[in-house]
């Protein structure tokens, strides 16, 4: 993996991989949590031979990229964000967008609030609105989001670090329990947690989210783009085991009529959470020919 280039969007400096030709079109890769940039280190090497300039950064807050200077970690700053990557590195080019879960979350509200700027956006993990709050409330999907409830409370910045980390090698096995992650790469992604400021970043988004921390008003019709009509040709993709959000959320009934401009759907066997480390071929294949056509 090469080393991390740097650019300043929204006053905030991000670090991120690339990899292809710098004068290809842009391919922005958008990771989740608990995750990091390294996440796509085998889904670039696809896009780069397909001709696409690639590029991962590490979301606000998450280190090396800086922390949010205001402290705003809500889905719009984020949506906001990729927006401004993509205009700073593709110019008036041609991009494509990449997310997994905040990535795919985020990148919905970018992609609802500015169709224009994507040709082709990719979604993994964590579906339209429209399927996620049809089974949010459901007994077993609360079971699921147990995480995000505890963010809601002191407690998260003590439980999370404790033990090296035991939490985040729960969440990884819970959410894709066929398919551990080797020590070397949760090595790495628990150094990026463990930098000052990042743990207390990721937190922050789901205070965020539901509501326990306010967000800036002024963004609300950004964040409210993620849950209207995408406009942008698209691809979902879910693996069937995720332990995060489960595949019943994956309702192709519900989602399909969200995406005027076409939704290409596939759930994948044998995958959880992490689909895109968990069954590398089959995915990296499907958003490579989705590319493509």
């Amino acid at each position: 993996m090469n080393q991390p280039q740097h650019i300043t969007v929204n006053d905030i400096d991000f670090a991120y991989l690339e990899a292809g030709p710098a004068d290809g079109p842009l391919a922005l890769c958008m990771h989740g949590f608990p995750d990091h940039a390294p996440t796509w280190d085998l889904l670039m090497p696809r896009l780069a031979d397909a001709g696409y300039h690639v590029v991962a950064p590490w979301l606000r807050g998450y280190a090396p990229t800086g922390l949010a200077p205001d402290g705003n970690y809500q889905t719009a700053s984020v949506a906001l964000d990729i927006l401004g990557l993509a205009d700073a590195l593709a110019g008036d080019g041609d991009a494509v967008l990449i997310g997994h879960d905040w990535g795919a979350i985020s990148s919905y509200a970018a992609v609802g609030h500015r169709p224009d700027r994507f040709a082709k956006f990719v979604a993994l993990a964590v579906p339209h609105t429209s399927g996620l709050m049809s089974t949010f409330f459901s007994p077993q999907q609360l079971q699921r989001s147990f995480y995000m409830f505890l963010f809601q409370t002191p407690l998260a910045e003590i439980a999370v670090p404790m033990d090296d980390f035991a939490f985040i090698d729960y969440l990884w096995s819970y959410w894709s329990p066929n398919h551990p992650p080797s020590a070397e790469y949760m090595r790495a992604l628990k150094d990026t947690l463990g930098s000052p400021g990042s743990l207390d970043a990721a937190i922050a988004y789901y205070r965020f989210m539901l509501g326990t921390l306010p967000g800036d008003p002024a963004l609300t019709d950004i964040g409210a783009a993620g849950s209207g009509p995408i406009n942008v040709p698209t691809l979902y993709l879910h693996g069937i085991d995720c332990g995060c959000m489960g595949v019943e959320s994956a309702n192709e009934e519900l989602l399909r009529p969200n995406f005027p401009a076409g939704l290409d759907m596939h759930l994948i066997p044998d995958a959880g959470h992490f689909l895109h480390r968990d069954q590398p071929e089959v995915v990296n294949d499907l958003i490579v020919n989705f590319l493509a056509r």
